[in-house]
């Protein structure tokens, strides 16, 4: 039996043993109701005014019983709520004292504004990559829900400096607003960019007259789930095979084939190297579908000739090992 349900067994017990007592003496001693619950609470408080006390030899036979079973009661009651609330002050506290020395070793990491159901499914998705993370949320009914999940959170406005300051904004990687209003997502950009001007920055866009102030405010990139919804549905209608790979190609689970973005570092190996140089193709399998430049640039099918530079973000298509085999070869 779990704490929670321990306590709600112990209260019922008690009010069923004051309702008793109540009635008994009622009954047997003949006191009003008002009288018969005030002997009943300060028997099993053990006050003992002195007031009221059973006179008939029922009453006394009555009151034994009621003390031997309704003062543990009371006692059983009053040690459990009180070492709930203690253990729960202290879990809080040590909770919250674990949690921001997490965030306080974490760099390069991101941030999530809101963790409705948008920001859920992210948050799933990048502790699945095993990518560091905070949640920041301010409503105690989700606050259960992040915990469950297991998300590296900080309760707080979002929308407070202080609050991107304890999420260790100064030291992130990007951030992703997807606070319920644009207004909210607008006023975290302004100030995220002025805590940290080199931050990549994420927005969700509920309205798509918003979306172009969501761009000027400093977003990098602004998404609208309803519009991406929508182009995937009418997807599903009009090109139905394309559609079925693209999920295949970026299904977490996909064992037949999967897509990913891997970056160039300084000391990789395959720098200076072309496309049919680095025998990416012959070695581990993979295609290289696409590349995006240090400037934004994105080139398509890029040619076999293609010489790679550090900073390029190759996107790889092929079997999850090897894409994890390559992986190691690009930031070695």
């Amino acid at each position: 039996m779990t704490q929670k349900n321990k306590i709600i067994f112990s209260v019922i017990l008690l009010f069923m043993i004051i309702f008793l007592g109540t009635l008994g003496y009622r009954f047997i001693e003949g006191w009003n109701l008002l009288e018969s619950f005030y002997a009943t609470i300060v028997t099993l408080t053990t006050v003992g005014y002195g007031d009221f006390y059973p006179h008939t030899q029922n009453g006394r036979i009555f009151t034994i019983i009621l003390v031997v079973f309704g003062v543990g009661a009371m006692l059983y009651t009053i040690v459990l709520v009180a070492e709930s609330f203690v253990e729960g002050q202290l879990k809080t506290f040590m909770g919250r004292d674990k949690l921001k020395k997490m965030i306080d070793k974490m760099n390069n990491h991101y941030i999530i504004c809101g963790c409705g159901r948008i920001g859920y499914l992210i948050g799933k998705e990048l502790k699945a990559d095993n990518v560091d993370f905070v949640v920041i949320e301010n409503d105690p009914e989700i606050m259960q829900k992040i915990e469950d999940a297991g998300f590296v959170y900080y309760q707080g406005d979002a929308t407070q400096d202080n609050t991107l300051i304890s999420a260790g904004i100064k030291r992130a990687k990007g951030i992703v607003c997807v606070l319920p209003t644009d207004a909210q997502n607008i006023y975290v950009i302004l100030t995220a960019k002025e805590l940290n001007p080199n931050l990549y920055i994420l927005s969700r866009a509920e309205e798509e007259e918003s979306e172009h102030r969501l761009v000027r405010a400093g977003a990098d990139r602004v998404m609208s789930p309803y519009t991406q919804g929508g182009v995937r549905m009418a997807m599903a209608i009009l090109r139905p095979a394309m559609l079925d790979f693209i999920e295949i190609s970026t299904r977490r689970q996909s064992l037949e084939l999967r897509m990913e973005e891997i970056e160039v570092c300084q000391k990789s190996q395959i720098i200076g190297k072309s496309l049919e140089e680095s025998a990416i193709r012959n070695k581990y399998g993979l295609i290289i579908i696409a590349v995006k430049k240090k400037s934004a640039k994105m080139i398509f099918n890029p040619p076999a000739n293609y010489m790679i530079e550090e900073g390029d973000n190759l996107i790889a298509m092929g079997e999850e090992d090897n894409i994890q085999n390559f992986t190691k070869v690009c930031v070695e």
